[in-house]
């Protein structure tokens, strides 16, 4: 069985850990409302969902 010789430091598993780092959230300009939002996801503001209706809209 493979043992480790030396045991591995914080700063060395940090090293190898370095590319597993979450990417920032995209957002797209909606067509219709203009606002902003997450690719795939509803319009909260308008409540549609691609041009379909699926929540009621949010009362200004």
């Amino acid at each position: 069985m493979a043992v480790p010789k030396r045991k591995t430091s914080p700063s060395r598993r940090g090293m190898r850990r370095a590319h597993q780092a979450l990417g920032k959230n995209a957002y797209i300009e909606d067509a219709e409302s203009g606002e902003l939002r997450r690719p795939h996801h509803i319009d909260l503001k308008t409540g549609k969902y691609r041009g379909k209706q699926v929540l009621k809209a949010e009362d200004e």
